[in-house]
C-alpha cells in the first residue's frame, strides 16, 4: 500500500502540472471539456474511407516542394494567416511521456510528437520555438480542431475512417500498437487472462474502442488522460491499463511496479496530425515537412533520442500513402 500511495503522490503531482502552457509563451488555459454527444454511434464513412487499412490512411498529396524555411508563403492560404498570428497552436499532451510531457527540471514540455510541430512551425516561421502549446484530454482532441481553438493536434491520435468524416490528417508519421500494462507480480500473460478485472484507457480513445470490442469480458474504466489511467492504477482503482506501446512504455518508466504483457500488439495505431478538415492545403504543406523530415535524418533523430530507449532501434519511416481527393 505504501508504494501505491507514494507512486500515486507523484502521478498526482505530473498531472496537475499538465494543464500550463509551454516555456515559450504564457500558460494556455485548458479548453473546457466538450460536451457528451447526442450519440455514440459514428459518423458514416465516405467515399473514401472504406476500412480497408489502405483508404484510411490516404492524405492529401504535397503540392510540390516545401517553401525555404521561414521563406514567403502563398497569400490567403492557412500557413500565411498562421504566420500571421504569430505563432502556431498545437494541441499536445504534457503527461506522455516520451511523447509529449514536461520536464520536471526545466518545466519545457518535450517529446517526439512534440518534435512534429516544432519542425511545422520552423517550416513556417524558421524558428521551431513559435509554438503554442495547448494541453488537451483524448476527447477534446476533435472539437479543439472543429472550434479553431488549436491548428494542429500532435497527441498520438490514431487515423480511423470515423475521425476523417470530422477532422482531416496528415500522413502517418509513426506506427504504434496496443498492448495492456498490469502489476509487476501479476502472472497473466495476455489480456484474455484478465476476466472480470477493471482495465483503464483514455476517454474518446481507439484504445478503449478495441478493449470492448476484442476483450468484452473485462470491465471497462476511464480517465480523461493517460496519467489519469496511471493514479487509478496506482490507487489499486484499476487492474490494468491499455493503450498504445509508445504510451505505456513511458507509464512503465513511472512506476517501477508495473510491467507490459509480453503479447504482440492486438491493434496496429497508424499516428497522424491533426487539422481542421477545411483546411485542405495546411495539410498538403504539413505533409510535405513530413517528407523532409523522413528523408533528412529529422524523423530518425526524433526517434532515436525519445522511443530508441523503450522502444528499440529505430524502424522504417512510415510510408506516406496519398490520394484522397481534394
Amino acid at each position: 500500500m505504501r508504494k501505491h500511495l507514494i507512486a500515486a503522490g507523484s502521478a498526482l503531482t505530473l498531472l496537475a502540472l499538465t494543464a500550463c502552457g509551454s516555456g515559450d509563451y504564457s500558460a494556455t488555459e485548458l479548453p473546457p471539456k466538450p460536451a457528451a454527444p447526442t450519440s455514440t454511434a459514428p459518423p458514416p464513412a465516405g467515399p473514401t474511407c472504406t476500412n480497408n487499412g489502405t483508404a484510411e490512411l490516404r492524405s492529401y498529396a504535397p503540392k510540390g516542394p516545401v517553401p525555404p524555411t521561414g521563406g514567403v508563403l502563398e497569400p490567403g492560404s492557412t500557413m500565411a494567416k498562421i504566420k500571421q498570428q504569430g505563432r502556431l497552436r498545437a494541441g499536445i499532451s504534457a503527461d506522455s511521456l516520451n511523447l509529449g510531457s514536461r520536464n520536471p527540471i526545466t518545466g519545457a514540455i518535450e517529446g517526439f510528437d512534440i518534435d512534429m510541430v516544432r519542425e511545422v512551425a520552423r517550416a513556417i516561421f524558421g524558428d521551431p520555438n513559435k509554438v503554442e502549446l495547448v494541453v488537451i484530454s483524448s476527447p477534446q482532441r476533435i472539437p479543439v480542431l472543429q472550434q479553431n481553438t488549436v491548428d494542429i493536434v500532435a497527441r498520438n491520435m490514431t487515423i480511423n475512417c470515423a475521425r476523417w468524416q470530422q477532422i482531416a490528417f496528415s500522413a502517418e508519421y509513426y506506427r504504434s500498437g496496443q498492448k495492456v500494462l498490469v502489476q509487476r507480480d501479476s502472472t497473466a500473460r495476455t489480456l484474455a487472462d484478465l476476466p472480470g478485472r477493471t482495465i483503464c484507457a483514455p476517454a474518446g480513445s481507439t484504445s478503449l474502442d478495441n478493449l470492448k470490442k476484442f476483450y468484452p469480458e473485462v470491465k471497462p474504466i476511464t480517465a480523461d488522460t493517460d496519467t489519469g489511467c496511471l493514479v487509478l492504477f496506482q490507487q489499486g482503482k484499476a487492474y490494468g491499463i491499455t493503450g498504445d506501446d509508445t504510451v505505456l512504455a513511458g507509464e512503465a518508466a513511472q512506476d517501477p511496479y508495473a510491467k507490459i504483457l509480453p503479447e504482440p500488439p492486438f491493434s496496429q495505431e497508424p499516428y497522424g496530425l491533426g487539422m481542421n478538415k477545411d483546411e485542405v492545403d495546411f495539410v498538403q504543406f504539413v505533409n510535405g515537412v513530413l517528407e523532409q523530415m523522413k528523408a533528412d535524418g529529422r524523423w530518425k533523430a526524433s526517434y532515436d533520442k525519445w522511443l530508441a530507449p523503450t522502444l528499440g532501434p529505430a524502424p522504417a519511416p512510415p510510408k506516406a500513402l496519398y490520394g484522397r481527393a481534394t
